[in-house]
């Protein structure tokens, strides 16, 4: 399918048309192993039928799991999980209760007005409340799903399970707009269970259900631009994933697709967008266009209706700041009515090419900013990621700024995806071309003096740091694991989460306690984790450790390029003891694929003389 795109002038040219696939297929293998789920695709076969999906790969909520599971098992008597639709609240309850004897009930909206529906499965005909209580006496684990749909009488008897039944509960609760039964909202209102409000998936966990299939992975703009519409709604997610992705050759970085272009009116999108697109008060319309396409816009920008505002900010689709700066409320607001609008209305409601290049430069002004002071901590520049999110040609000063950015926060990959972006539009500027070589080298290539110190040898950098660097050279060169722990805590309040978990990393092998040096571990690899998997000098020794012997012994074969069925032939084991074992290894390491492997058991790079 080819959708046509709005065309620009002046320096953000739009490239050629967008090209979505449909739905991709699933083939009938289905394969689990643990906690994770892997599927592989096909080409359609033309037949006109879609085969189900199956589920994502589980991952990014070990510690939800973990607490999930002590709830069913510890003194507690369960827990509610609630959050908004799509936030993967089912899933989660279901990898807690995998391999349990465990029952489940399930709300449902049609059959609200019948006593004790979502318990028929499990209860005799009929039944008072009393009875059924003293029926499910028996149950060690009850499943409570879309409890926000439970008929009076089964909320009323989960409840009562609550107070006097000797079951575990574990509840799952909806909590968007929809009404929640007093009986339920009263179990965690009441005390009687623990409530777990789930947040968001992370932007990098969510880069690792986007990448589960290795053959089809987005580049790093693209994954960043799929979570940040998506909002955390992982059903959005997939559904706009499959949506965008290209059926062609892939156009981002080595290995990896690309999305650029508007974003398309799936069934998701127009369900999320519906209370926009048909908003049908005078003046509504238009002040949701304008604010799409001029997103912020000020309060006393002209020919704005404040009684129009008013009702918009009531219904929740807009919000004000204190500065006076309007937003849409939602992320996918705004790119869905700039696509649903015309082409005519979008040739109106557009600023001209200037006002982009003028904030551009602002965007630009105050991350420079920010990196002068050695802060780079998250920082918004949503018109960068709007414009080349939609293909539009970035100057390629603003790309290589971004690029230095990205790479001083530790998103290694992202800061080659800018430099890109900026050679797109000039192939021979210098400065992308030096973003790109430093993002994809290892430490110690580019002459930095704080290379040195990364790569552990602070005393070639004596006097040539300042401020938090100088620290964690002096920390290093003291071997003081406690002052490196608090210098890796500055770096990773001011953003440099790689040089934190480095610095963390070098704690750990320093601490003359047991105790210290495991948290220091940790921590380094929690902070690894969140820098897209990256496997410095400094972290993969950490990481290796943290290894098995014949976990080692394996990764090391599979690094070279060896084969499950050589590695098994080599070390007599079964093929399938082998995978178990790099399954394993792939879990310590952060779930990494096998190409990554020989850039894990690389040795450290050499400082120059």
């Amino acid at each position: 399918m080819t959708t046509s795109r709005r065309e620009s002038s002046g320096p953000y040219e739009t490239s050629g048309p967008y090209e979505t696939s449909g739905p991709l297929e699933t083939s009938g293998t289905y394969e689990t192993s643990g906690t994770y789920e892997t599927y592989r695709t096909r080409e359609s076969d033309g037949a006109g039928t879609t085969t189900p999906q199956p589920p994502w790969p589980f991952t990014g909520r070990e510690d939800e799991l973990g607490l999930i599971r002590r709830s069913l098992s510890g003194a507690r008597r369960g827990t509610v999980v609630s959050g908004p639709a799509g936030r993967g609240k089912t899933r989660l309850v279901t990898e807690a209760v995998r391999d349990t004897d465990c029952a489940r009930v399930t709300g449902t909206p049609h059959s609200r007005h019948l006593p004790f529906a979502a318990f028929a499965p499990l209860l005799p005909e009929p039944v008072t409340l009393h009875h059924a209580l003293r029926h499910l006496s028996s149950v060690r684990t009850l499943l409570v799903d879309d409890a926000h749909l439970l008929d009076d009488a089964s909320a009323a008897l989960v409840h009562q399970l609550a107070v006097h039944g000797p079951s575990r509960l574990l509840v799952v609760v909806t909590d968007d707009d929809e009404p929640v039964p007093a009986a339920v909202s009263r179990l965690w209102t009441g005390e009687l269970l623990p409530r777990l409000a789930l947040a968001p998936l992370p932007r990098e966990e969510t880069t690792r259900l986007l990448s589960a299939d290795e053959d089809s992975r987005p580049e790093p703009l693209t994954a960043k631009r799929l979570h940040r519409l998506c909002d955390g709604d992982l059903r959005l997610l997939r559904e706009l994933a499959e949506a965008v992705r290209p059926s062609g050759p892939r156009t981002g970085a080595p290995g990896c697709w690309a999305w650029r272009g508007p974003l398309p009116l799936t069934p998701a999108v127009r369900r999320h967008a519906e209370p926009l697109l048909d908003r049908g008060r005078p003046g509504e319309r238009e002040t949701l266009d304008r604010l799409a396409f001029a997103d912020p816009l000020s309060l006393d920008a002209d020919g704005l209706d404040l009684t129009v505002l008013e009702r918009l900010e009531c219904d929740g689709l807009l919000h004000v700041d204190d500065h006076g700066r309007i937003r849409l409320a939602h992320p996918l607001h705004g790119p869905a009515l700039r696509s649903a609008a015309g082409r005519l209305r979008a040739r109106r409601l557009a600023p001209p090419p200037e006002e982009h290049a003028t904030a551009l430069d602002t965007e630009a002004a105050e991350l420079a900013r920010r990196m002068e002071h050695a802060d780079v901590s998250a920082a918004g520049a949503p018109l960068g990621d709007r414009l080349v999110g939609e293909g539009a040609r970035i100057p390629a000063g603003y790309a290589a700024l971004r690029a230095r950015y990205a790479r001083l926060r530790g998103e290694l990959r992202e800061a080659a995806a800018w430099a890109r972006e900026g050679l797109r539009t000039d192939p021979a500027d210098a400065s992308c071309h030096a973003e790109l070589a430093r993002a994809e080298a290892s430490p110690g290539t580019d002459g930095d003096p704080y290379d040195a110190v990364r790569l552990g040898a602070p005393e070639r950098a004596a006097g040539r740091l300042t401020g938090v660097f100088a620290d964690h050279a002096d920390a290093l060169a003291r071997a003081d694991g406690p002052a490196l722990d608090r210098v890796a805590e500055e770096l990773e309040r001011r953003g440099f989460l790689l040089f934190a978990a480095e610095a963390h990393a070098q704690a750990a092998s320093t601490h003359r306690e047991p105790l210290a040096a495991r948290t220091a571990r940790t921590r380094a690899l929690a902070l690894a984790r969140r820098c897209e998997d990256a496997r410095t000098p400094a972290l993969a020794g950490l990481v290796l450790g943290e290894l098995t012997a014949r976990q080692r012994q394996i990764v090391a074969m599979a690094a070279a390029g060896l084969s499950n069925r050589q590695i098994a032939e080599r070390l007599t084991l079964s093929v399938r003891t082998v995978g178990n074992h790099l399954y394993g290894a792939y879990t310590r390491l952060g779930g990494p694929s096998r190409s990554q492997l020989p850039r894990l058991t690389e040795p450290p790079a050499a400082l120059p003389a």
